[in-house]
């Protein structure tokens, strides 16, 4: 059995990111990391489907035994990536996909230069704030500062081994699978 590839995933608040590995994700040769965290679940959140859940001394004592890809500390909050996952689906042959932001992408980087890197940005800054506006969750200050974060993360798109402009979703979700086919026929050395 060939084993599966690693995919890394980022992309500003409001490029289509989530509906596009949606999509991507019917597929059963598929694997999404659940990242673990310290904060509190939300109503309506499940433990396992949308964040591992742990406290702190759990999650610390997960970091001693170094068995997160990558980590961060937010807003009092941890949050990471399990390896064992991760890696225990690659060997079964699933393409696992980490969805995370660039920070921890560039982390993941320094660790894992096998894995394949996407970035998914919007057609436009004007698009990316329409879409954000039409959501209706923000306030015109919070939607500013968004699309000035996505300016800075979009400046590292040239990190990524792989850019998707997401304009059509449908272009947008042939293009990933392309770049998985893509990979999968690569020559290994």
């Amino acid at each position: 059995m060939k084993k599966g590839i690693l995919f890394v995933v980022s992309a500003p608040a409001g490029c289509g990111k989530g509906t596009i590995l949606e999509r991507v994700l019917k597929d059963k040769k598929y694997y999404y990391s659940v990242s673990a965290t310290t904060r509190k679940p939300r109503p309506n959140e499940k433990d396992g489907v949308n964040y591992r859940f742990l406290n702190k001394a759990e999650f610390e004592t997960l970091i001693e035994k170094q068995e997160f890809l990558e980590y961060a500390q937010y807003c009092d909050n941890y949050y990471g990536t399990l390896k064992a996952p991760i890696e225990e689906n690659l060997l079964q042959g699933k393409h696992v996909i980490l969805e995370i932001e660039v920070q921890g992408a560039m982390k993941v980087r320094a660790i894992r230069p096998d894995a394949k890197f996407i970035f998914i940005a919007p057609p436009s800054f004007e698009t990316l704030r329409q879409r954000l506006e039409h959501r209706g969750t923000e306030t015109p200050e919070v939607i500013e500062k968004r699309v000035n974060a996505a300016k800075r993360e979009l400046a590292l798109k040239e990190q990524y081994d792989y850019c998707i402009v997401n304009d059509v979703l449908e272009e947008a979700v042939k293009d990933f699978r392309s770049i998985v086919r893509a990979e999968e026929l690569k020559v290994q050395p």
